[in-house]
């Protein structure tokens, strides 16, 4: 054991270089490593590995609450044997993570219900695991908050904010109906995430019919295009999971 000041200062130098879990381990590392005759090498990589590991953990837990991400909607809690196998290879992919290197988009389409959402979600927690950035918003309420950064001139500062992200899920975008005001702004978004960022949308609306969203055809058009230049196609034209949900409880 060390003397009681040779003691005092070192935990004051673990404090003030901010090594918390080397604090709470170092004696108990010390005495198994004296134990079994482990070197000074090895007993200093053991202590600063589990300083590491407790900050990667601490690191994923915090960017998880600052993702919004209902954890709820887990890759766990998705029942996969309702996909496709191509479907699900996909899915085994896309949880690697390399499309958000490439900045690739990730759009999946499907009806009500079908479990777009709760995918995106899913894969949104894996990216986090990887350590991405991911930010996920309903698309009405994101369009929302542009609104108000536009009015107030904070529009550039807003976009800057949200280019931290390596993935941002705008969940439900073919709900939204937007005047023209908001179609501008979540075409600006689009545009400004081109080839800089991944979007990972849902839609209930094929591309045929975002004419609804955008208001021009020539918008939608531009705004489709920025969106499947780099981009994966996900079509869960599935049964609602839900009604199956609630006809299984009733049956």
């Amino acid at each position: 054991m060390l003397p009681d000041e040779l003691k005092n200062s070192f935990i004051k130098c673990l404090k003030e270089l901010h090594l918390p879990t080397v604090r709470a381990c170092y004696e108990e590392q010390a005495d198994l490593a004296r134990q079994e005759n482990i070197t000074y090498e090895y007993y200093l990589a053991e202590v600063m590995e589990r300083e590491r590991e407790v900050r990667n953990h601490n690191r994923i837990q915090r960017m998880l609450r600052e993702s919004n991400l209902p954890l709820e909607k887990s890759l766990d809690a998705f029942e996969m044997k309702r996909l496709p196998s191509k479907l699900k290879t996909q899915i085994k992919a896309l949880i690697e993570g390399s499309f958000v290197e490439r900045s690739e988009n990730l759009l999946a389409f499907g009806n009500p219900g079908s479990g777009k959402t709760h995918l995106l979600c899913a894969i949104g927690q894996e990216l986090v695991q990887l350590g991405r950035k991911v930010l996920f918003t309903p698309c009405s309420l994101l369009v929302q908050q542009l609104l108000i950064a536009k009015r107030d001139l904070k529009l550039p500062r807003v976009l800057k904010s949200l280019s931290r992200y390596d993935a941002i899920i705008l969940d439900d975008i073919g709900y939204v109906q937007q005047n023209r005001e908001e179609m501008e702004v979540l075409f600006i978004l689009l545009a400004e995430r081109y080839e800089r960022g991944s979007l990972m949308i849902t839609s209930n609306l094929p591309f045929s019919k975002w004419e609804r969203i955008f208001k021009d055809p020539m918008t939608a058009a531009a705004a489709i295009d920025r969106l499947v230049h780099h981009s994966i196609i996900l079509e869960l034209n599935l049964p609602s999971y839900r009604l199956e949900h609630s006809r299984g409880k009733t049956d």
